[in-house]
């Protein structure tokens, strides 16, 4: 980083002196660039005194980079609070200080020389508006001495070592949660060590369900329940036990870290937005897993846009009759109720004229997918995420019952649905975390176990550097993850940390994989080598519950309003 002529010291020790306190002051610097760039991005993207949606597509890299810087800042202010807590209770070991160490010095230096996005698309702060005089706001002493001396081959090395001394089932690191939670973690690691990674690369190669035998005893374990209040027979825990649940699930596969997703979003719905009828009958159902329900919202050619959804649902008498089209309908054949998002305002062509309904379907089996009348549909092909299988679906004259409309009220079918966004993208980044974890175990092993030149490839420098890398990413994206569940579970509106946690994990978990296989080299290649699926699995997690880019423009115009 240029300075002023006088060189920052750089730690002669693995492990930086006063680092917490180092870590601290460099907060301030981030978010004084933060508050320039989001001033400078605010006057390019508005007309008078309102923010314009035209503007900030005009200035899409900039709105974007924005929500990426900001992004990166709550990341490591909530990598601080992980280490300060952990200090405070005497567990902030060696290898917490080289986690927090490695990850301050590598945003830090991200922040100012260009954040990636992705592996194609780099934020320069000059994107943003800043100038060279504005950038100086980071050359603070703080600051200087992290990005010299914080990611360090020689710290990236001592990491991996401490990591090879772990049990391989531990997480690199104290995670910083409660007992609760981590006896949660050990009840679901065990379960997916045992129960579902022996199987996983099997049900991928041969494209099958996921056994419903699975499906049961996650039920008696809880899983389809977790958040439901304890009054409608769930255990009324925590998003972040939602958290947990996810993360190691997915860590033995992602369709089975993902069984519970339909079920979240449908009880999400109907606690926010159903009649009391509603709750009573179907929120048991979905707890005990009686009820497996799938989610109905896109729609061939709409993608992200919802609004322009054209599903209609016509009414007939005291009952709807819907017809249209849905694509990329997950876990469709096995379930019960479909949450359906359906145009009841014909003389609409946006979100206002949409409703949601508690669809009943009869479930099929390989014969005959789709038995119920006025319903089709076909598998879609997929490279990953495979165990639940995505499906298209056709309505014509679709019976549903007019007392499954959601809130017994027409039009509030979109802004029942985004009530449901936060849940959902706090449980896909931990869905995530758990891809990169698994990225990350199944390359350390092939690391420490792969033999070339003599020596085992863990000790290469640029391999172990990969490994150390997605230990810290995986820790920066998890402590981003709680944080969101956190102001959940607090009753506070969490959209943007929500966004935040989904859009970094995503790109965490895909950095993982692809490093992951690099290691393995051509074997990586190989579909009976289970890094190959994991990078299957990785590259969706950009995409479903809002893409990257629809992530990042969701986060820029919060932080712009």
């Amino acid at each position: 980083m240029p300075h002023d002529g006088q060189t920052p010291p750089i730690a002669t020790t693995v492990v930086i002196e006063g680092l917490l306190e180092m870590t601290g002051q460099a907060l301030g610097p981030v978010d004084a660039v933060l508050k320039t760039a989001t001033a400078r991005v605010k006057t390019l993207v508005s007309e008078g005194d309102r923010v314009s949606g035209a503007l900030i597509e005009a200035h899409q890299t900039a709105a974007h980079g924005l929500a990426w810087l900001a992004t990166y800042a709550q990341a490591l202010r909530q990598m601080q609070r992980w280490a300060e807590d952990l200090k405070s209770k005497g567990t902030f070991g060696e290898t917490e200080q080289l986690l927090h160490q490695i990850a301050f010095g590598e945003y830090l230096w991200q922040i100012y020389g260009g954040i990636q996005m992705n592996q194609g698309e780099i934020l320069r702060l000059q994107d943003l508006g800043l100038s060279q005089s504005d950038m100086r706001a980071l050359m603070e002493p703080a600051v200087m001495t992290l990005t010299q001396g914080g990611n360090t081959q020689a710290a990236r090395s001592r990491l991996v070592e401490l990591m090879q001394e772990q049990s391989a089932n531990n997480t690199v690191g104290v995670s910083g949660l409660d007992e609760e939670l981590e006896m949660i973690r050990e009840q679901f690691r065990r379960y997916a060590v045992e129960k579902v990674e022996p199987y996983a690369h099997d049900w991928h190669l041969k494209d099958e369900l996921i056994p419903m035998e699975v499906i049961e005893e996650l039920a008696e374990m809880g899983v389809f329940g977790l958040t439901i209040p304890e009054e409608y027979g769930g255990f009324g825990l925590s998003k972040a036990s939602m958290c947990v649940v996810s993360e190691e699930l997915s860590r033995g596969y992602i369709g089975v870290g993902s069984l519970g997703t339909r079920s979240e979003i449908a009880a999400e719905l109907i606690i926010a937005g159903g009649t009391d009828a509603q709750k009573e009958k179907w929120l048991p159902r979905l707890a005990s897993a009686e009820t497996l329900p799938t989610a109905v919202f896109t729609e061939p050619n709409t993608g992200s846009d919802l609004g322009s959804l054209r599903t209609r649902a016509v009414k007939d008498g005291e009952d709807y009759r819907v017809t249209g089209n849905k694509t990329w309908i997950t876990h469709a054949t096995r379930t019960q109720i479909m949450t359906l998002l359906a145009r009841t305002d014909p003389e609409t062509s946006d979100y206002k004229g949409l409703s949601m309904f508690l669809a009943e379907k009869t479930p099929g089996d390989d014969a005959n997918p789709f038995p119920t009348e006025g319903m089709t549909g076909g598998e879609i092909e997929v490279l990953g995420y495979r165990g639940m299988k995505e499906y298209e679906l056709a309505f014509d004259n679709f019976h549903v019952k007019g007392e499954n409309l959601l809130g017994g009220e027409e039009g509030k079918g979109f802004k029942q649905l985004m009530e449901t966004f936060e849940s959902a993208r706090i449980q896909t980044a931990a869905r995530a975390i758990g891809v990169a974890q698994s990225a990350l175990d199944i390359s350390m092993q092939y690391a420490q176990d792969r033999k070339q030149f003599g020596k085992s490839l863990i000790e290469f420098p640029r391999v172990s550097g990969k490994l150390a890398m997605m230990a810290v990413e995986i820790m920066i994206a998890r402590q981003l993850t709680y944080f969101s569940a956190f102001e959940k579970d607090q009753g506070r509106r969490c959209d943007v940390e929500a966004g935040m946690a989904k859009l970094l994990g995503a790109r965490v978990a895909w950095a993982a994989a692809d490093n992951g296989l690099q290691i393995h080299g051509g074997n990586g290649f190989a579909l009976e080598y289970k890094i190959s699926r994991v990078l299957c699995d990785a590259r969706i997690l950009n995409i479903f519950e809002g893409a990257a880019e629809i992530q990042a423009q969701v986060i820029a115009r919060r932080l712009l309003s």
